[in-house]
């Protein structure tokens, strides 16, 4: 499948752009040239990085060598390292902030190169009072929190919402209401209903490459590769970062596997929405990018695992200092720590 999608893409480029400049959207004979040659010594696993404080600490470690003949290809914006981790061959993308920056470069280094698999890594809050700030998750499964209907001022759970009957919304995977956060007073307060109502949670509409072209599937949990998903127990155990400077956690980090996570274009700071996400979806890290290469693996067929540390309590509170400034040095050389770890399993 990997093979005749690249094929396609090739063929699509050639023959709409390699005429015209890269800077204007087309493509040149020299870059076809490079993802050609490049793409006749894969394939490569891919790694996502969300941003530079995550990404240069593997650029940094002894443990990635860059390719000599060719370090790097500039495309469309990003910039696609060619190297290699132990034994594996490996191009690392950096995507930027959010879920629409993880979900181009995430398609762009599937469409564009011989994947074998995508491995994404970065930190996260964290949401499960059972952890700390500096363990390492792997999750089973991973969901966009970000994708809601927000139900109109009156209505209740037993009301349809908009659009609903048309097969565009659905109320199967719950809601959020905001009047059971409200701040009163005084007991009178306690019943008041929040203007804002609630909102409900939404599957994405995806379209893998194995169905039919504009015929939508639902997709709101998507799971990991299970293959690797197993393979990642043999990280337990592995001795991580636990102090910065003079500041340690009052235990040493611990590789977990968990059983959800998930992401949005928000940063959450906020102890009961924490709250909510833990009690109600039993999630653990929280981010903004991690969903949308998941997303993206799903409707492309590509086998994927998700690395996070986490660096801080998404505003809950605790006997370590909930602020992200101090823990992401350490977050970060924690998940490429696993990262590599992981990548010399599957030699």
């Amino acid at each position: 499948m990997g093979m005749i999608m690249f094929v396609g893409f090739v063929a699509l480029l050639m023959g709409f752009g390699c005429r015209s400049s890269s800077a204007h959207g087309g493509v040149s004979e020299s870059e076809m040239r490079k993802i050609i040659g490049i793409n006749s010594e894969g394939p490569y696993l891919g790694i996502v990085a969300p941003n530079a404080f995550e990404l240069n600490p593997l650029l940094q470690s002894p443990s990635f060598v860059p390719d000599s003949h060719l370090p790097y290809l500039d495309f469309a914006g990003r910039r696609f390292r060619l190297g290699q981790v132990g034994e594996q061959k490996v191009i690392v993308v950096m995507t930027g902030l959010g879920m629409v920056n993880a979900g181009i470069a995430t398609q762009l280094l599937i469409s564009l190169f011989q994947l074998k698999a995508v491995l994404h890594y970065g930190i996260s809050g964290n949401a499960n009072p059972n952890l700390q700030i500096g363990d390492v998750t792997i999750a089973r499964s991973w969901a966009h929190a970000g994708l809601w209907n927000w139900q109109r001022f009156g209505d209740g759970p037993n009301d349809e919402l908009a659009l609903e009957s048309s097969g565009d919304y659905t109320r199967k995977i719950g809601y959020l209401k905001f009047s059971d956060y409200n701040n009163g007073t005084g007991k009178e307060q306690e019943d008041v209903d929040n203007l804002l109502n609630s909102v409900w949670f939404q599957p994405e509409e995806i379209f893998p490459v194995n169905g039919t072209p504009e015929v939508r599937q639902h997709a709101f949990w998507v799971p990991a590769d299970q293959h690797y998903f197993s393979l990642a127990q043999a990280l337990k155990g592995l001795e991580l970062e636990s102090c910065v400077n003079s500041t340690c956690l009052p235990r040493k980090p611990i590789v977990e596997r968990v059983k959800r996570a998930m992401s949005a274009n928000i940063f959450v700071d906020n102890q009961s929405y924490r709250d909510f996400l833990y009690s109600k979806f039993n999630t653990t890290s929280v981010d903004m990018e991690s969903a949308a290469v998941a997303l993206i693996c799903r409707q492309q067929e590509t086998p994927f695992l998700i690395i996070r540390a986490l660096s801080d309590l998404a505003g809950g509170g605790s006997s370590v200092s909930n602020e992200a400034s101090t823990f992401t040095t350490l977050a970060s050389q924690n998940s490429v720590t696993v990262l590599i770890k992981f990548i010399n399993l599957l030699s």
